[in-house]
């Protein structure tokens, strides 16, 4: 199946045409109803979008009886509320197709990587129960995640665990204090906030580990199921990490972890 657009009348504060500024999502889907669905968010520091992190997970996800959506989400120079427009309208669109792509509407997850694991933090803190009353059918569905699964994310911007290049992309270099502190994830985590799953290296010397154990602390003070896998060594950006021997099983915990919750054919 092609690009689907999130808006085919344009985005909202859409600042031309190209492909940059159409929001869309790229279906990979697993033949059968019902079936899970997770929304992927590649990284890229709010500048880019990693490649890496977008197919060959739609594919991982695929072989796990899941049927993916690669979110190409809008990135510098768009600042925030772009990119959370985009993953809402994403979250809010799959719901809504959810017969014609043949999958569970209730069950519904967004996997994101470094900033993208940012984006998804968001998209499962920031969320509404929709607008009942709007003339855009897409609109009335709510927006929250069922899961979350956060890979070396960013959550905090503010310092000294922040990425400084994702928080500037995103906010600008003149950023406020208000302005960080409402998008430091860790801060929005509530009782509501949907079970996560998060990992992360300890010596990840881009995005510091302590961004994933501020999501998790967060989770644990307000009772929310988690996941939380370290490991020893290895740097950021790995994906899949199907070459390190030790990281490598991050898919293997992430699939068992999906299985528990009722995604997953297999873990």
């Amino acid at each position: 199946m092609n690009a689907v657009m999130l808006w085919p009348d344009g985005a909202p504060n859409a600042a031309g045409t190209t492909d940059e500024d159409v929001p869309a999502i790229f279906p990979y889907l697993v033949e059968g109803g019902g079936r899970a669905a997770v929304i992927v968010c590649p990284g890229g520091g709010y500048e880019f979008r990693a490649d890496h992190e977008g197919e060959p997970i739609a594919l991982w996800l695929n072989t796990l009886g899941i049927s993916a959506f690669v979110l190409r989400y809008r990135v510098a120079p768009y600042r925030y509320p772009s990119a959370l427009s985009d993953v809402q309208r994403a979250v809010r669109t799959v719901r809504h197709r959810a017969e014609e792509f043949g999958v569970d509407p209730g069950r519904l997850g967004v996997l994101g990587f470094s900033a993208g694991g940012h984006l998804a933090s968001t998209a499962g803190t920031l969320y509404d129960a929709g607008t009942p009353d709007s003339a855009d059918p897409i609109e009335r569905y709510s927006s929250r995640p069922d899961l979350l699964m956060l890979c070396y994310p960013v959550i905090t911007l503010s310092e000294p665990y922040t990425h400084a290049g994702s928080r500037t992309a995103l906010l600008g270099a003149d950023a406020s204090p208000a302005g960080i502190e409402a998008l430091s994830s860790e801060r929005n985590v509530t009782a509501d906030t949907p079970p996560t799953f998060l990992w992360h290296t300890s010596e990840d010397g881009l995005v510091p580990v302590e961004n994933s154990l501020l999501f998790a602390s967060a989770l644990g003070r307000s009772g929310v199921p988690f996941d939380l896998h370290v490991y020893a060594l290895g740097g950021h950006g790995m994906g899949i990490a199907g070459g390190d021997q030790h990281v490598r099983h991050w898919t293997g915990q992430c699939a068992s972890w999906l299985t528990l919750n009722g995604f997953a054919d297999r873990g």
